[in-house]
This record gives structure tokens, C-alpha cells and sequence, in this order.
């Protein structure tokens, strides 16, 4: 089994953190957002891993190199054509065997194994209020998917689908996403993996729902906070010591970041070489290198070397 993973997207709804940083390695409940999707994958058992690169590639490159021991393979998307087109430069390794594809930007917990031990093909899904920012699943009595569409303006079904599908004939995934290339199947200006999806539905693939109830999208800042709040809510490691402040559980607090005179939690993530001086944060992400001294944070995002003074 290996996986699939885009990770080259803009992230523009998440800028300006996403100037000088790739949306996934944006903190989230304690380390950055890919951290928690490989974590994931090496817990089942997946070391063999290709990674869709494109903007600001190289920081990604260099972390995973940095902090992983797994057969990583890169593969650049030089134009950000969607995620269909993400997984089509990554074609070659669409060898006929099982693939997992997981979307960079969204968090899924303890359902991978479950998940890997399906005979069929199958997509992950959650009902949620509003489907209409994702693609959605239509599915018949028996839980075979019948339709997939991406962001429709009148859903016929509330199944989103969460950026996690497992494919048992990649074969067909890489003809589905060649055919759609060829023939330009674009959908407001980009490919969708769903439309591929649907391709290899049209040609007999049988595929399943599989329910995802942890999942945790990241695109947006409120999205991050909110992924923030409920994976520490769910798994918080042990607060630390700190002899002159306060901490309130559940927050992430890296061991070399510096807080003093202060109130730090509940529902907080302090980075590596972040201070805290003075200060009360809340519900909030404070990546590395970030200072914040005299100051009341609460449901914000603080990027990397900012300063929050006063």
C-alpha cells in the first residue's frame, strides 16, 4: 500500500500565513498539519508515501527529510490545476496495486486501519449541514456510490466527501485521470479528483462509503482553530510545568518555547522558540519563533517570528 498526498495548493484563504510558509506546515494542536497526516499513515503501517508539490516545495521537501524515516517520493505540479491534476502528475505510480490518497489539508483520526482493511474501493464521507463548499457522494440503497460531484449549488445528498479515498485498481484511476486531461474536463477553472472519480464509476469501478466521523478540514483560519480545539480536545498531551504562569488544559506547548507572567490556555498550541511574556492567550495557535508580550490573544492564528506587543 502507498499513499498519495497533494500538498502543493496555494492556500490563499490562509493568507498571509501562506506567504512565506505551505499551507501544511501550518501548526495544528502542537505540530504542523502534515505532521499529523504522516503520523497517521505510519500508525497503519503506509512508509511508502508520494508527495504532490508545488508552492513553496522545497520547505516541504526539507521537513519531511528532516523529521521522517519513509521511502518519500516528490513529484512537482508546476501549475496549480486542482486536485485532480495533483494526483495526474503523479501518474507513474499509479502501478495497478492499491493506493491511498489523502488530501494535505485535512486531518482524519483512527480510521485508517478500518479503512485499509476494505475489499473495495471506497471514499471517505461525513454528513455535514452545508455540503455545498465540498464534493458530495450520492449513493443506493446498499451504500454503493452512484454520482459524485464537486461544490454543487443543490445537493442531492449531505455526504461530503473528506479527502481520503482508498483505490483498489489504480489502474483504472490513472486512465479515468488521463481521459480526463485529455478531454479538459474542467470545473471553474480546475480538474477534480471526483470528476475522475465519477469516470471510474461510468466504466463498473463499485465503490463505497466509508464513514469518517474524526475530521478535521484546515483551509480556512477559523477551519484551523476549530481543528485546534478539537484535537486537543481529543488526545491533549500532558501540560507542562511552568512555574510562573498558568496553564489551563488542554493546550500543546513545545518544550523549547519560553512563557512567563502569564495565562496560557485553555485550547492553545505554542511552537518551538515561541515567547510568551505577560500575556493571556486563549484559543489560538502560536507557531514557532512568534513573541507575544503585554498582550490578550484569543482566537487567532500567529504565524511564524511575528510580534504581538502592547
Amino acid at each position: 500500500m502507498k499513499a498519495i498526498i497533494p500538498v502543493g495548493g496555494l492556500g490563499t484563504r490562509l493568507q498571509p500565513h501562506t506567504l512565506t510558509r505551505p499551507k501544511v506546515l501550518l501548526h495544528v494542536a502542537g505540530k504542523p498539519i502534515l505532521a499529523h497526516i504522516l503520523d497517521e499513515l505510519i500508525a497503519a503501517g503506509i512508509r511508502e508515501v508520494v508527495l504532490v508539490v508545488g508552492y513553496l516545495g522545497e520547505q516541504i521537501r526539507e521537513w519531511v527529510g528532516t523529521n521522517y524515516d519513509i521511502e518519500a517520493t516528490f513529484v512537482e505540479q508546476r501549475e496549480p490545476l486542482g486536485n485532480g491534476h495533483a494526483v495526474y502528475v503523479a501518474r507513474e505510480h499509479l502501478d495497478g496495486g492499491p493506493v491511498l490518497i489523502l488530501f494535505g489539508d485535512t486531518i482524519i483520526r483512527a480510521h485508517l486501519p478500518a479503512l485499509l482493511a476494505r475489499p473495495e474501493s471506497s471514499a471517505g464521507v461525513k454528513e455535514v449541514p452545508d455540503p455545498r463548499r465540498f464534493g458530495v457522494a450520492e449513493t443506493d440503497g446498499a451504500g454503493y456510490i452512484t454520482r459524485l460531484v464537486e461544490k454543487p449549488e443543490r445537493p442531492a445528498s449531505n455526504l461530503a466527501v473528506v479527502g481520503c479515498y482508498l483505490i483498489r485498481n489504480s489502474t483504472l484511476l490513472g486512465e479515468s485521470l488521463e481521459r480526463l486531461i485529455r478531454e479538459d474536463r474542467q470545473a471553474r477553472g480546475e480538474f477534480w479528483l471526483v470528476d475522475a472519480l465519477q469516470l471510474m464509476l461510468d466504466a463498473g469501478e463499485r465503490m463505497r462509503t466509508f464513514p469518517i466521523t474524526h475530521w478535521y478540514d484546515c483551509g480556512t483560519v477559523e477551519a484551523m482553530l476549530a481543528a485546534n480545539r478539537e484535537l486537543l480536545d481529543l488526545a491533549a498531551p500532558p501540560p507542562p510545568s511552568v512555574p510562573d504562569a498558568v496553564i489551563i488544559s488542554p493546550v500543546a506547548v513545545h518544550p523549547d518555547a519560553r512563557i512567563t507572567a502569564s495565562v496560557v490556555g485553555p485550547h492553545v498550541s505554542v511552537g518551538a522558540g515561541a515567547v510568551i511574556s505577560g500575556a493571556v492567550v486563549r484559543d489560538a495557535i502560536i507557531h514557532p519563533g512568534a513573541v507575544i508580550e503585554h498582550a490578550l490573544v484569543a482566537g487567532a492564528v500567529i504565524g511564524e517570528g511575528a510580534r504581538v506587543s502592547g
